[in-house]
C-alpha cells in the first residue's frame, strides 16, 4: 500500500493544487486546462518543464515538519511525477479535488513499471476522472493538430497594416492662376487606402528574410496625398500605388539580414531601402506619420530612402556605439548600362556612411550619402531645386540628427532634431550648388488618455541656398503638421491631422504673389 499511501496522503496533507504534469503528450507545453473551474493543470512534457522539480527541497513552502513531508519527498525524488509552480512554491494549504488526484495519478503512471494490486485499486477508484482527463488531453492534441495543419508557416510570421485616409486640401494666396489650377486638380475630397503585409522569416533564429507586399490607390498624378500636390511636398508617408493602376499588390521590399558575430549585421537584397541597413535611426518622431517629408530626420538628401538592389553592413555593440555603410542601386535590376545596372553611372546609386550613438532614451548620428544626380533620389526638395540640379555628377549630402525622450510619459514631450546640407556638382551657371533642410518634431505620449499620442513638427524641405555664379534664390518655406492619435483598441487607431505649407513652390512662386496649401485628413489604421 506504499504507493497508494503516498499518492493519497501527500496531496491530502499538503493540499496538492500545484500544476500536475501530464506526461508524453504531443500537446505538451501547448495550453493550460481548467477542469470544472477548479484549478489550472499545466500541460507539460514531464521533466522538461520549467516548473518540474527533482527534490522536495526546491519547494520554498514545504518543510520537514509537515506530517506528509516524507510521502511527498518519495513522490518527487523516487517516482518523479510532481511539479511545482514556476515561483518555486507547492501551495500545500489548498484542498485537492478528485480531478486533481486523478491528474496526479495519471502523471505517475508513466513512471511505474509494475502494476500492483494497490495500483489497480487506484485506477478503478479514479476510472471516471482519468477518462475525463484523457478526453481533455486528446481534445487538446486534436486542436493543436488543426492549428499546425492550418498555420501559414513554422518559420514565418505575418503582420499587416491597413490604412484609410479621408481628407482634402485647400489652396490660398494671391497667385490666382496657380491657385485655380491647383484647386481644380488637387482640391477634391478623397478616400483612399494603403495596405501592407509583412512576412518575417527566420531560418536559424538569428537571421531574417523580410518580404513586404503593398497595395493602394493613391494615384501619383491625380491624388494630392499620393503626388504631394503642385510641389510634391504634401505626400503622405502611407500613400502607395504601384505604377499608374490602383489596387495592384506589389513586392515593395525583399531583403535578407544575418549576423556576423554578436555585433555585426549584413543586409542584402534585390529590393532593400537605405533605411533598412542603417545602424541607428536618430529620431523618435512620429509614432503615427503624416507627411513623409517630416519623417526623414530633417535631411531628405542624406536620408533619401533610396530603394533597389543593395548591400550593407552595420555595427551595433552593447556599448551604444553605432556604425553602418551601405550601397543601393535604384536601377540595379536592369542590365542595360545606359539606363541602369549595379554600380554604374546610371544605377540610380547612393552610397551611405553613418556614425552614431544610442543611449537608453537618446541618440545622435552623423551621416554622409553620395547621391547620383538626375535620378529623382532626393524626393522632398522644392520644385526649383529639382529643376536646377545638374543632370550630371553627384550630390554630397550630409546630415546631423538626434533625439531625446522622457523616461515617463507626461507633459514633457520627446524631441527630435535633424539638419541636412547638400553640395551638388554643377555644369553651368544658375544650377544649385548648395541646399539645406531641417526639421524639429515634438511628441507627447498618453495625452488625456493612456495610449493616445499627440505631435507636431515644423521644418523646411531641401531648398536652394546657393547657385553657381553666386546668386542666392528666395527658395525657402515652412512645413507644419499637427496630429492627435486616438488608440481605439490595441489594433485600431484613428488620427485626425492638419498640415500647412507656407510657400510650397518656393522660388517658383509668381513674383509678388503668395501661395499656400492647407490640408486636413482623418487617418484610420488597422494593425493585425
Amino acid at each position: 500500500m506504499k504507493l497508494l499511501q503516498q499518492l493519497l496522503v501527500a496531496p491530502a496533507a499538503l493540499g496538492l493544487l500545484a500544476p500536475l504534469a501530464v506526461v508524453n503528450s504531443p500537446a505538451a507545453n501547448a495550453a493550460e486546462l481548467n477542469i470544472n473551474g477548479v484549478s489550472d493543470y499545466a500541460v507539460t512534457s514531464g521533466g522538461d518543464s520549467l516548473d518540474q522539480v527533482t527534490s522536495v527541497t526546491q519547494f520554498s513552502d514545504v518543510y520537514p515538519t509537515d506530517w506528509a513531508y516524507q510521502a511527498l519527498a518519495n513522490l518527487v525524488e523516487q517516482v518523479g511525477c510532481v511539479a511545482g509552480y514556476p515561483n518555486g512554491t507547492f501551495r500545500g494549504n489548498r484542498a485537492m479535488t478528485r480531478y486533481e488526484a486523478a491528474a496526479l495519478l495519471n502523471a505517475c503512471l508513466d513512471r511505474i513499471t509494475e502494476v500492483t494490486d494497490e495500483l489497480r485499486r487506484l485506477l478503478k477508484e479514479f476510472e471516471t476522472e482519468l477518462a475525463i482527463l484523457k478526453g481533455r488531453v486528446d481534445g487538446l492534441e486534436a486542436r493543436v493538430g488543426e492549428l499546425e495543419a492550418t498555420q501559414f508557416s513554422t518559420t514565418t510570421k505575418l503582420k499587416g497594416q491597413a490604412t484609410w485616409v479621408f481628407g482634402a486640401n485647400r489652396f490660398k494666396g494671391s497667385a490666382s492662376r496657380l491657385r485655380s489650377e491647383s484647386t481644380k486638380k488637387f482640391g477634391g475630397t478623397t478616400f483612399n487606402y494603403d495596405l501592407q503585409l509583412g512576412l518575417a522569416t527566420s531560418f536559424s533564429g538569428k537571421d531574417l528574410l523580410t518580404t513586404v507586399l503593398r497595395g493602394g490607390n493613391f494615384d501619383g498624378d491625380d491624388n494630392v496625398f499620393g503626388s504631394g500636390g503642385p510641389s510634391g511636398l504634401a505626400t503622405l508617408e502611407t500613400a502607395f500605388q504601384e505604377g499608374d493602376r490602383p489596387h495592384l499588390v506589389a513586392i515593395d521590399k525583399l531583403f535578407y539580414s544575418f549576423p556576423l558575430g554578436d555585433d555585426i549585421t549584413i543586409t542584402t537584397g534585390p529590393i532593400v531601402g537605405q533605411e533598412d541597413m542603417l545602424a541607428v535611426w536618430p529620431s523618435v518622431y512620429p509614432s503615427d506619420p503624416i507627411l513623409d517629408v517630416l519623417t526623414v530626420n530633417g535631411a531628405p538628401g542624406a536620408y533619401n530612402k533610396n530603394k533597389g538592389a543593395g548591400v550593407g553592413i552595420s555595427w551595433a555593440p552593447e556599448s551604444g556605439a553605432r556604425a553602418s555603410a551601405n550601397y543601393v542601386a535604384a536601377n540595379g535590376a536592369s542590365s542595360n548600362t545606359r539606363t541602369g545596372g549595379f554600380a554604374t553611372d546610371k544605377a540610380g546609386g547612393s552610397g551611405t556612411l553613418q556614425l552614431g550613438w544610442e543611449g537608453d532614451n537618446w541618440g545622435v548620428a552623423a551621416l554622409y550619402s553620395k547621391v547620383q544626380n538626375a535620378q529623382d533620389l532626393i524626393v522632398y526638395a522644392t520644385p526649383f531645386v529639382k529643376d536646377h540640379v545638374s543632370a550630371g555628377g553627384v550630390t554630397h549630402a550630409y546630415a546631423l540628427g538626434g533625439f531625446w525622450q522622457p523616461l515617463q510619459s507626461g507633459w514633457l514631450p520627446s524631441l527630435s532634431l535633424g539638419w541636412g546640407i547638400n553640395q551638388s556638382e554643377t555644369q553651368r551657371k544658375g544650377q544649385v550648388s548648395t541646399s539645406q533642410s531641417w526639421t524639429v518634431g515634438l511628441e507627447w505620449n498618453d495625452v488625456l488618455m493612456e495610449g493616445n499620442n499627440a505631435g507636431m513638427a515644423v521644418g523646411q524641405p531641401v531648398f536652394a541656398t546657393d547657385l553657381r555664379g553666386g546668386d542666392v534664390p528666395a527658395d525657402g518655406q515652412f512645413i507644419w503638421e499637427w496630429w492627435y492619435e486616438f488608440q481605439v483598441t490595441d489594433s485600431i487607431r484613428v488620427t485626425p491631422a492638419l498640415f500647412y505649407l507656407s510657400r510650397p513652390m518656393g522660388e517658383l512662386t509668381p513674383n509678388g504673389s503668395t501661395f499656400q496649401q492647407l490640408g486636413g485628413l482623418i487617418k484610420t489604421t488597422f494593425v493585425f
